[in-house]
């Protein structure tokens, strides 16, 4: 690795409980075509050879599993594993406490749940955020959505091309989101993303084309959607 690159680390939040797909595994721990959801998500970051290191977040419980998870796969670029917190932002602050990091690094947020991330997506990302410090990846809606404030009725037509929905993974300079998630802290205010707390400091996101394809599986119907995009991913070769 050249000294001049920044070092690019990849945070992969898998500390939920996946109450919403239901039985006794945790969602990132259920089968996908034989190997754990997990798994395939953490093999996409292994074969991109931008990423230099994996630093997952996890439940108590899981820590022994994803170690023997880990040698059985040869994921070798984990190099740390912390314990989840409450909700996803705290486990991915876990995180960051734990990595030694530069201002010029870059830090990718991605989560363990969307398997279906292609590496030259990754590449591309990265590409964009040495330009702008801080890029997301996103697709626009296919389906007209209106707004209802209540009452049971639609009051609003929005534009559909004026609205993306956000994925990850979400890049940034470490010195950016380590700063939002300072401010994050300090205002003890949450959100569901990367992206809505670096906006917090004023830092416009570089939009990037995602892919349908990449969904987050977390209901029995995401699972058996990801059966079928598995499918003709492994046709093409891509897993």
């Amino acid at each position: 690795m050249s000294k001049s690159r920044p070092k690019i680390f990849a945070i992969i939040p898998a500390a939920g409980s996946g109450t919403r797909i239901g039985g006794d595994i945790k969602k990132q721990f259920l089968p996908l075509k034989g190997k754990p959801i997990i798994v395939h998500t953490l093999q996409q970051f292994e074969h991109c050879s931008d990423v230099d290191e994996v630093a997952l977040a996890l439940p108590e419980s899981a820590m022994s599993e994803m170690e023997l998870i880990a040698e059985r796969y040869r994921l070798h670029k984990i190099s740390k594993m912390v314990l989840g917190g409450v909700k996803r932002q705290d486990s991915v602050r876990n995180v960051l406490d734990r990595l030694t990091l530069k201002e010029s690094d870059i830090v990718i947020v991605h989560d363990g749940v969307r398997p279906f991330i292609e590496t030259k997506r990754i590449t591309h990302l990265l590409k964009v955020c040495k330009e702008y410090d801080a890029a997301v990846l996103a697709v626009q809606p296919k389906d007209t959505i209106r707004r209802s404030t209540g009452g049971g009725f639609f009051d609003q037509t929005m534009d559909r091309t004026a609205l993306w929905l956000i994925q990850t993974p979400q890049a940034f300079r470490a010195k950016l989101l380590v700063k939002a998630y300072e401010k994050a802290k300090k205002d003890k205010y949450y959100s569901t993303d990367e992206a809505a707390l670096v906006e917090r400091l004023g830092v416009k996101i570089r939009i990037v084309e995602g892919s349908y394809d990449n969904i987050k599986i977390t209901t029995p119907e995401d699972l058996e959607l990801g059966l079928l995009i598995f499918e003709r991913w492994h046709m093409k070769g891509w897993m």
